[in-house]
C-alpha cells in the first residue's frame, strides 16, 4: 500500500485487534477460531470493509510471508542464492540450501502458516463484505481485491506443495480438522476464478488515487493470471493477458533498470504489483514495517542486517560481459552503497561475502526490523518475458525478440557494445535465451525456484549446482509435520518425506 497512507488505507485499531485476534499466529488447522464471534456485528460499515481487505495486504509484511520461510523457499532453495550470514546461524536455511530437509524444517510450517492465515483474511472479507450497505461499485472492487490476494496466495502454495486443502470461506470449529488435499487441478480452478473474477471489477493502476497505489489492479489480476497458465502450459491464453497489459499502455519499463529496487522506483511505471511498506514507528518495528530488508542486509560495517540470501557464484558467473545488472543486484565488499553513504566493509565471519542490492534500503526510523522497502512482487519486464516466452512457444519466434530485446534494450541503456540484440528465430534456441534472460532480469527477486520448477528443469539445473537434489521428491515441498499431525492423517505427505 502507499506509502502516504490515506484514510482509505490506514491501520486502525479495532481492526487490528479483531484480525489480529482471529488469525495471528493460528493456521487453519487451529481449534479455537478467536474473535468468531464478533465478525456478525463488525462487518457493518464501509470503513469496516476496508479495514477487512487492508488486513489481507497486511499479512504480507509478515514474518512468515517476507523473511525466512519466502527467502528460503524461493531464493535460497534455487541457483540463485546461498544461505549466507555466519556459517552457524539459521541452520535450518542451510538445510533448504543443501537440499537435506525433512518435513520439521520451520520453514515449510512457516510459509504454510502464513499463507493459509492471507487466505483466512481473504475468506473473511469475502464472505462479509457483500452484506454491507455500500456503495455497490466500491464494494464490488473491494471484494476483487480480496479475491486476487486469496488467488496469489493459492498460486504460492501450490507451486510449492501441490495438492492443497482448498478453505474458501471461514471454517467453523468442528471443519478445522476435516480438511484434505484437493487435486492441483482443482486448486488452478479456485487461482483461475478468482482472478477472473478480479479482472471484472478491479480497476486499472491509473484510475486509483495516489494515496491508493499499491492496492490490486486489473493489469496485476492479468499478469497472476498469465503465471498461471504458464503453469499449465496454456501459451495461447498466457500470451492473450500478457498482450492485454502490454496493450493497455498502463506500464512501461524504467530508463534506468536499478531504479526498480530503489525508494524511487516504487509504484513506478514499471511496477504492476506491489505490497508497500513505511518505517513510522521508533525504536520498535511499526505495522507498516517488514523483516524483508533487515534479513538481507550488509552484516557488519555498516551494519545493515543479517546478511542472509547471499547471491552464487553460478549467478554472478551467468552474466553477460558488461551487464550493468550485475551491479544492481549485487552488493560487494568495498562497494559504495547506492545512496553514496558509505563504504561496505569486510566481515570476516562471513564467508565469501556479498549481498543482495535489490533489498537495500537507505537509513530509516527504528531498527533493522522497521524495514520500509516496498515488496516488488510483479514487474513489468516480467510480463515482456512471459510474453515472449509464450509466443516462442505459439510458434511465433520472430514476434518473440520485440519483447526480448525491449528488456534487453533498457538493461544496456546507451552502452551499444553489449547486450545485442537477440536475432535468432530457431524456437529451441530462442527457449534457452529467454530462459536465461528470464535468470538474468530477475535475479534475487523470488522468481527463480518457481521458474526452474515449471519448466521442469529443477533437477538438471540443482544437481549441476551441487545441491543434494532426489528426483520424484523434491520437486514439492514436505508439508509441514505439525500439520498432518493435527489433522490424524488425513492430511497425506508428499512422496519421499
Amino acid at each position: 500500500m502507499k506509502k502516504l497512507i490515506s484514510p482509505h488505507i490506514k491501520w486502525i485499531p479495532l481492526a487490528a485487534a479483531l484480525f489480529l485476534a482471529s488469525a495471528c499466529e493460528k493456521d487453519f488447522l487451529e481449534r479455537a477460531p478467536k474473535g468468531q464471534l464478533t465478525f456478525d456485528t463488525y462487518f457493518e460499515t464501509s470503513d469496516h470493509a476496508v479495514w477487512a481487505t487492508n488486513a489481507v495486504y497486511q499479512n504480507f509484511r509478515s514474518w512468515e510471508m517476507c523473511a525466512f520461510p519466502w527467502i528460503g523457499i524461493t531464493d535460497i532453495i534455487s541457483d540463485d542464492a546461498d544461505k549466507g550470514s555466519t556459517p552457524n546461524d539459521a541452520l535450518y536455511i542451510l538445510e533448504l540450501d543443501d537440499f537435506t530437509f525433512d518435513a520439521t524444517n520451520q520453514a515449510f510450517s512457516g510459509a504454510w502458516a502464513g499463507h493459509f492465515r492471507t487466505i483466512f483474511r481473504a475468506n473473511l472479507a469475502i464472505e462479509n463484505i457483500p452484506g454491507i450497505d455500500m456503495d455497490v461499485e466500491f464494494r464490488e472492487r473491494l471484494v476483487g481485491e480480496a479475491k486476487f490476494l486469496r488467488a496469489y496466495s493459492y498460486l504460492r502454495l501450490v507451486q510449492w506443495f501441490g495438492e492443497l486443502p482448498l478453505i474458501t470461506r471461514p471454517l467453523t470449529e468442528d471443519e478445522y480438522f476435516t480438511q484434505e488435499r484437493r487435486p492441483v487441478s482443482e486448486v488452478y480452478g479456485l487461482i483461475e476464478q478468482d482472478l477472473l473474477d478480479a479482472i471484472e471489477v478491479l480497476p486499472e493502476k491509473s484510475e486509483y488515487a495516489a494515496a491508493d497505489l499499491g492496492r490490486a489492479t486489473k493489469g496485476a489480476a492479468r499478469g497472476m493470471l498469465a503465471k498461471l497458465y504458464m503453469l499449465k502450459k496454456d501459451f495461447p491464453n498466457a500470451e492473450k493477458y500478457c498482450m492485454e497489459i502490454i496493450n493497455s499502455n498502463e506500464y512501461s519499463l524504467l530508463p534506468r533498470y536499478a531504479d526498480n529496487f530503489l525508494p524511487v522506483g516504487e509504484h513506478g511505471d514499471e511496477s504492476i504489483f506491489e505490497i508497500g511498506a513505511v518505517a513510522i514507528q521508533a525504536p520498535v518495528a511499526g505495522p507498516g514495517a517488514t523483516p524483508y530488508n533487515m534479513i538481507q542486509g550488509v552484516r557488519g560495517i555498516p551494519n545493515l542486517g543479517w546478511g542472509f540470501n547471499r547471491p552464487s557464484d553460478d549467478l554472478v558467473a551467468a552474466y553477460e560481459p558488461g551487464d550493468p545488472r550485475r551491479q544492481a543486484t549485487i552488493i560487494y565488499v568495498g562497494e559504495v552503497l547506492p545512496d553514496g553513504s558509505t563504504i561496505v566493509e569486510d566481515n570476516p565471519e562471513v564467508l565469501n561475502e556479498r549481498y543482495n542490492q535489490k533489498a537495500w534500503v537507505p537509513a530509516h526510523a527504528g531498527l533493522q526490523d522497521n524495514g520500509p522497502g516496498n515488496l516488488r512482487i510483479l514487474r513489468y519486464a516480467d510480463i515482456l518475458l512471459l510474453a515472449a516466452e509464450a509466443i516462442n512457444e505459439n510458434g511465433k519466434s520472430a514476434d518473440a525478440l520485440e519483447y526480448l530485446n525491449q528488456v534487453r534494450r533498457r538493461a544496456r541503456g546507451s552502452n551499444n557494445f553489449i547486450l545485442p540484440d537477440i536475432t535468432i528465430t530457431d524456437q529451441s534456441e530462442l527457449r534457452e535465451i529467454i530462459y536465461h534472460e528470464r535468470r538474468i532480469e530477475l535475479a534475487m527477486e523470488q522468481h527463480r525456484w518457481f521458474d526452474l520448477l515449471r519448466w521442469g528443469r529443477a533437477e538438471q539445473v540443482m544437481t549441476a549446482a551441487g545441491k543434494n537434489f532426489v528426483a520424484n521428491k523434491h520437486e514439492l515441498l514436505p508439508l509441514p509435520q505439525a500439520e498432518i499431525d493435527l489433522s490424524g492423517g488425513l492430511l497425506e505427505q508428499n512422496q519421499g518425506y
